[in-house]
């Protein structure tokens, strides 16, 4: 496979580098050999006749396009079912390495940028900051920063773990490639190796046979945490350090505080998922602590065999000196041991010891391990400090530094792992109690949650579990059931609880104020605002806020509900912190997280960004370290400069000066999507025309895909799957319906134009939706909807298309999609037409099922269409 002639149609519009061409040509071709050895030449020139058709499709001449499109569905109905699973899965693999190509380029770039000497976005705004608002500002908005990623396991990694890893090795490959010490890139890798991977890859069920469990999802997002996140955090702090210290860089205390803060969903996450129980809860914190001690401990080990400084060069510090008496006292032997390894190296004396105390830890032994992880700070901090005092600063700031920033961001217990729950679970809950019956399984998992909340507290500390999640949060009455809930588990013992609202459907966020401001009058609340500095959480919902009046009103019903929420923080003295439920897809608050931060109301941050990262997110910002950093670098820097008075007060001017075109956008994108969404069998029809039951039986993730309810009651569908497949039927509604209306609405263009160049807001919603629509494919897109057999409907879907398409190029001035974004818009133009292929698939699998005879083989055709589907997923990039 290649994808030569694809490059050769599309680069008028778009240069594509040298390496990334070099890159994705090797890997196709690779590919096409594997394929020859597995299948011989009729599969390959199958797989070729269909792309070749597929991209004919997308060329200048209408009438030639329409032609091959209609040969290209004409061959894929010719195949056997055996047959379009093998080409279906060779459009998949490819996908799978087109992606491994791009990220593999985005690291590329990256580190050319840091050979080059190019600041970090972090270091560039603290910069920015320090020269609007002085020093002083910045210095205050920095050591006030915190950044806090919510991992959850919402499902929407379509890949095996088995996937991840043969791509994983690939990547390998790919970078011995650049490897001047091999050859340079001209030679490629070790084609035999390639060859082999690839095969490896190719002949690997693309498809899960069964769900993950929670605690699968657990050990799954660990493995970001051990090959990427924990080394990425200290450098992280490093280079925004170097930027700001200059030459003393390392040689004296860090001005950098470790703002990040981890946490997790994943094992906490019971709304919807019968599978999460209390021992999965506390199994969950029991898999992230044996991970975290044990890096911790091969850092302080790998650290302190390092730290050969002798006493007569460095001498220990009185603190030092006594702590290693002590300790000798408490552990005569292993300390012997130690002192016998190290004669004569006190530092590395005390940094030995606390490895092996770490370890204890871990394994639970009392005697030696640590009490918690202000005991391990102490003695790190006593270290560094007896460093310093001798002379030693590049030691003391150095590697000990990158420690004690992996201590302060990951403790014991690697992330927070939050609690969430419906609120009718606990309505029902007090209701038994209450009635003095007895009480049924689902209350008492209920109570024993709350029982291993305050087990985890007693362990690891109120850091490692203390927020407890509200879904569909009504009336202040639903947090209090939660303490009342807490004191019937407990019968008295102390627990710190932090509950949190989540406001996700429109009249919920409406009536947030109404329901916080009740919130703090309770007595729970009120002692935790006194021990907590007045702070504050409030989760706002951007999937079903979305789902509920469609994306443009919930973007503008988001904001609103923002803004006067940081009014009443204000006026009540409260710290508030916003937690964002953004997911990975654009209809679900998904998009480039830096455009989103700065999207943000005005004044909403005050230097806290906490947010969900979801499914295929996760891996895609956190699964490479040089990405992970960039991510982080960019959300927090837009993190720090939106929370500088300079820029809050000229965000309140430009979002004052246009609440009346937000009312008018609002009005007129909401009636246009309740319209829609709300015409009598539009369920039904969404059901028909898209993969929506199939997607439902994918296993990908513990959680199911409805709350229980049929499909006809479309509220009821969760966020993700909704998403997913509209993505699948190449329509994308859910990232743009009613823009189209709500442009339109607005009789003078130019205050739309003056719109995108001053509010932020506004510029970040057309941006996404653009991205949304360039995903779309009109052709594909019908074929989809005709499967409904409801022209109306059909023909809503197409004209708001159509009208979003034309409005966003009159608003943008551009004559193409993302004509101004040549990077992006080369990632989809050039993908475009392989994912047709597999839509074709797809549509064949679907016109089967929705047949009104039953097919001859059911099995084998519903395969075809999942892993269609998983292909799908890759080529977009996104699922739900």
């Amino acid at each position: 496979m290649s994808i030569s002639t694809c490059i050769s149609r599309q680069q008028a519009r778009f240069v594509i580098p040298d390496e990334l061409r070099a890159n994705v040509r090797l890997l196709g071709e690779t590919l096409g050999e594997v394929i020859r050895e597995y299948a011989g030449e009729s599969l390959f020139d199958d797989v070729e006749r269909l792309r070749e058709l597929t991209i004919a499709a997308h060329g200048d001449n209408a009438e030639e396009a329409d032609q091959a499109a209609a040969k290209a569905e004409e061959l894929v109905a010719g195949w056997t079912w055996e047959r379009a699973d093998e080409v279906a899965r060779a459009f998949t693999c490819y996908f799978h390495l087109t992606n491994i190509a791009e990220e593999h380029h985005r690291v590329r770039a990256l580190d050319t940028r840091d050979y080059e000497g190019v600041p970090s976005a972090l270091a560039t705004a603290f910069g920015d900051v320090s020269r609007r608002s002085g020093r002083d500002t910045a210095t205050a908005v920095l050591d006030a920063l915190e950044f806090r990623p919510v991992l959850t396991a919402h499902p929407t990694e379509a890949r095996r773990r088995a996937v991840v890893a043969a791509t994983r090795r690939i990547v390998d490959l790919l970078v011995q490639c650049d490897d001047p010490r091999n050859g340079g890139a001209a030679l490629g890798p070790d084609h035999r190796v390639l060859r082999e991977e690839v095969d490896v890859l190719w002949r690997t069920a693309q498809l899960r046979s069964t769900r993950p469990s929670p605690l699968d999802e657990v050990r799954t997002a660990m493995t970001v945490f051990d090959e990427t996140l924990f080394r990425a955090m200290p450098r992280i702090y490093r280079r925004l350090d170097d930027a700001i210290a200059g030459g003393s860089a390392g040689a004296q205390p860090p001005k950098v505080p470790a703002f990040v803060r981890l946490g997790s969903w994943i094992g906490g996450d019971r709304d919807g998922n019968p599978h999460v129980t209390a021992a999965v809860t506390r199994q969950a914190m029991m898999i992230q602590s044996e991970h975290v001690l044990r890096a911790l401990e091969r850092s302080c080990d790998r650290i302190g065999r390092a730290l050969t400084l002798d006493e007569a060069t460095t001498p220990a510090s009185a603190p030092l000196r006594a702590s290693l008496v002590t300790s000798t006292t408490a552990h005569p032997e292993i300390m012997a041991e130690i002192a016998t390894r190290s004669p004569g190296e006190p530092h590395r004396q005390a940094l030995l010891l606390a490895a092996r105390r770490i370890a204890a830890t871990r394994s639970r032994d009392a005697d030696l391990g640590y009490v918690d992880v202000d005991e391990l700070r102490r003695d790190l901090q006593v270290v560094q400090d007896s460093l310093a005092a001798a002379g030693a600063r590049r030691q003391a700031f150095g590697e000990l530094q990158h420690l004690l920033w992996q201590v302060d961001t990951f403790g014991f217990h690697l992330a927070e792992l939050e609690i969430r729950q419906h609120s009718s679970v606990h309505e029902r809950a007090l209701a038994e109690l209450r009635s003095g019956e007895p009480v049924g399984e689902q209350t008492e998992e209920v109570l024993e949650t709350l029982r291993v909340i305050a087990q985890i507290q007693q362990r690891f500390g109120t850091r490692a579990c203390r927020r407890y999640v509200i879904s569909f949060t009504r009336t202040a009455d639903d947090i209090a059931a939660v303490y009342e809930l807490a004191r019937i588990a407990l019968d008295g013992a102390p627990i710190e609880l932090d509950v949190v609202p989540l406001f996700e459907t429109e009249a919920d966020l409406e009536r947030s104020v109404d329901v916080v401001t009740a919130a703090v009058q309770l007595p729970e609340v009120r002692q935790r605002l006194a021990l907590s500095d007045r702070r504050y959480e409030v989760m706002l919902g951007y999937s079903d806020s979305a789902k509920d009046v469609g994306p443009v009103s919930a973007t503008l019903v988001l904001d609103s509900a923002q803004a006067r929420l940081v009014r009443w923080a204000e006026r009540a003295d409260v710290h508030l912190t916003l937690f964002h439920g953004r997911g990975g897809a654009l209809g679900r608050g998904g998009g480039p997280a830096h455009r989103a931060v700065l999207g943000q109301a005005p004044g909403s941050l005050g230097g806290r960004l906490k947010l969900t990262e979801q499914g295929e997110v996760i891996f895609a910002r956190y699964g490479n370290p040089a990405i992970a950093v960039r991510h982080v670098e960019q959300v927090t820097a837009a993190t720090l400069l939106a929370s500088t008075p300079a820029i809050v007060d000229a965000g309140r001017e430009s979002t004052g000066r246009y609440r009346a075109l937000a009312a008018e956008l609002g009005s007129a994108a909401r009636s246009a999507y309740r319209s829609l969404v709300e015409t009598p069998g539009f369920a039904e029809w969404f059901a028909q025309v898209t993969p929506l039951e199939e997607i439902g039986r994918l296993p990908l993730g513990s959680r199911p895909a409805k709350r229980g309810l049929a499909v006809s009651q479309l509220g009821d569908l969760r966020a993700i799957p909704w998403v997913f497949a509209w993505a699948q039927a190449r329509v994308n509604l859910p990232g743009w319906f009613g823009l189209g209306s709500a442009l339109t609405a607005v009789p003078d263009l130019e205050v739309l134009r003056e719109a995108r160049q001053e509010w932020p807001l506004f510029q970040v919603l057309l941006e996404n939706a653009e991205m949304s629509l360039a995903k779309t494919d009109v052709r594909i897109m019908r074929r989809f909807l005709d499967l409904g057999d409801r022209e109306d409907l059909t023909a809503t879907v197409l004209d708001e298309h159509a009208r979003a398409t034309e409005a966003v190029l009159q608003v943008t001035g551009q004559s193409r999609l993302l004509e101004d974004r040549a990077v992006l818009g080369r990632a989809v133009q050039l993908r475009n037409p392989y994912v047709d292929a597999l839509s074709y698939l797809e549509l064949r699998g679907l016109r089967a099922l929705r047949a009104p005879e039953p097919p001859p083989e059911p099995d084998h055709i519903e395969r075809l269409l999942l892993l269609a589907v998983s292909g799908v997923a890759a080529g977009l990039q996104n699922t739900g």
